[in-house]
């Protein structure tokens, strides 16, 4: 420890980045060292990192070879690239265990505490653990997919594009930077090793799913979507060191030696929070709810320029993949369209119940993704409906009919208190994703986490219900006779 303090203080009269970054180093080559030296490490890093890609070669030839019997041989040309991310992202898993052992390894080791006890700030100290966790996985990612490429090249003569090797490295990078940083801060919160692998199944499954999404891009070779599955990782890799760093403390750290689950004092949490302390609903509404609607200003932003890309997004759907002529229906609408849905049940208590309980899965749906994701999934989810109801304004205008007239009787009648409730929906489940990034002084994670979740509750149950309850009332009593008049033959 005495090297690390020496150098601590050789570089406290040089400029500010370069004396944090050379403290954060020093950090990183501390743990990098220490895990070189350990074999039960490296050797089966590099063993399966080396195994891997042979295993993967192997199954592109076999590949290749079985649908050239049935002259499909774009299907293996296809399988190839999806093998390449995979080879890209085993390294990273397996190297997870580094990440997730970086705190609270050495807490069970006994040697945190000279660490802790360093001239370092939180932040040098984080960012170091995190960099050397990081930089293992990184290169046995990279070295991994050099050969893999090397024995796919040999053995089928395949050569990636360039711009699709770029697309697959930056992936492996992102996934990396994602992966490690979520460990390193469940490393942070936890008492125990066993916790922590626990914890990282809520690492693993997420990005298992991300890599099947990215796996069905590769099938469709649609290869322009990968730059957008890329920002999105980078927007949650750097949402999920700004947590690292908002929470890490120290003498916490030191200090906590078992986690129990108290239900009564995470009742007592969200309970205090969610009524802000007022026994009257005018009051809860007045200081609670009130109140909430303006802290959420930035996420309405926020949540208002996401839903615009989603309208973008509608539009440029509608351009690349319009809808068949014969299911797009004529300008106007049968003499009796407002009969046959109240003769099916659409126009009764029952219809509106129906729509309403569909927006709230959707509702519970965008939540359960954005808790996980910072917000960031759920708000696309959020997305959707503004997304199709722009592709379908694009499609009905290129058969002829009005898009204005469209709008006014299909969309307009409910859309007008709908939107609304959409746009204060996702962003709360923004806000409650982007809870854990802010620093929250004298609170645990937990804490933080629960009055976060209060807060969501209050505007979900004060605002957002209420106005979709009442676009589904609208929407089943109102907007049939709007279309009726508007689009009735």
């Amino acid at each position: 420890m005495t090297e690390h303090v020496a150098a601590a203080q050789q570089t406290q009269a040089q400029p500010t980045f370069w004396r944090n970054l050379q403290l954060m180093l020093v950090i990183t080559r501390r743990e990098i060292r220490d895990q070189m030296r350990d074999w039960r490490i490296i050797l089966p890093v590099i063993t399966l990192t080396l195994i891997f890609p042979a295993l993967m070669n192997f199954t592109a030839r076999q590949a290749v070879d079985f649908v050239q019997r049935y002259n499909a041989p774009i299907i293996g040309e296809r399988l190839i690239p999806f093998l390449l991310m995979i080879v890209g992202f085993f390294p990273i898993s397996v190297s997870l265990v580094i990440a997730l052992e970086s705190f609270v390894g050495e807490k069970e080791r006994r040697s945190i505490e000279p660490l802790l006890c360093s001239p370092l700030s939180d932040a040098q100290l984080y960012l170091g653990k995190l960099l050397a966790a990081l930089t293992p996985p990184l290169l046995a990612s990279y070295l991994g997919i050099g050969v893999y490429l090397i024995g796919v090249y040999t053995q089928v003569e395949w050569k990636p594009p360039p711009i699709l090797l770029v697309q697959i490295y930056l992936l492996s990078t992102v996934q990396a930077i994602v992966m490690v940083s979520g460990a390193v801060v469940a490393s942070t919160q936890t008492t125990s090793v066993r916790a922590a692998n626990l914890l990282s199944s809520f690492i693993i499954i997420p990005m298992a799913f991300l890599i099947q999404g990215e796996a069905m891009v590769m099938f469709w070779a649609n290869y322009n979507v990968l730059w957008w599955a890329i920002l999105g990782q980078v927007l949650i890799a750097g949402l999920l060191i700004r947590t690292g760093l908002a929470y890490f403390n120290r003498e916490e750290l030191l200090g906590r030696e078992l986690d129990i689950l108290n239900l009564g004092w995470m009742w007592g949490v969200f309970r205090s929070s969610f009524t802000s302390e007022q026994r009257s609903l005018w009051g809860w509404y007045r200081r609670g709810v009130l109140r909430d609607l303006i802290e959420l200003r930035s996420a309405l932003w926020v949540t208002l320029i996401a839903l615009s890309m989603g309208v973008y997004a509608g539009i440029q759907a509608a351009q690349q993949f319009p809808m068949p002529p014969k299911m797009i229906p004529e300008g106007r609408l049968s003499g009796d369209f407002y009969l046959e849905l109240q003769k099916i049940g659409f126009i009764s208590p029952l219809g509106a119940g129906m729509i309403w309980l569909q927006n709230l899965r959707v509702l519970a749906l965008a939540s359960f993704m954005g808790m996980f994701t910072f917000g960031v999934l759920g708000l696309l989810l959020m997305m959707l409906p503004i997304a199709m109801i722009a592709y379908l304004t694009v499609n009905v205008a290129a058969a002829g009919i009005s898009p204005v007239t469209f709008l006014l009787a299909l969309v307009a009648p409910h859309g007008i208190v709908e939107i609304p409730a959409i746009l204060i929906g996702g962003a709360a489940i923004l806000n409650l994703g982007a809870t854990l990034t802010r620093p929250a002084q004298g609170k645990t994670l937990g804490e933080a986490f629960l009055q976060g979740a209060a807060r969501w509750a209050r505007v979900m149950l004060g605002v957002v219900l209420p106005l979709f309850l009442l676009a589904a009332l609208l929407e089943v009593f109102i907007t049939p006779r709007a279309a009726q008049i508007l689009l009735g033959g």
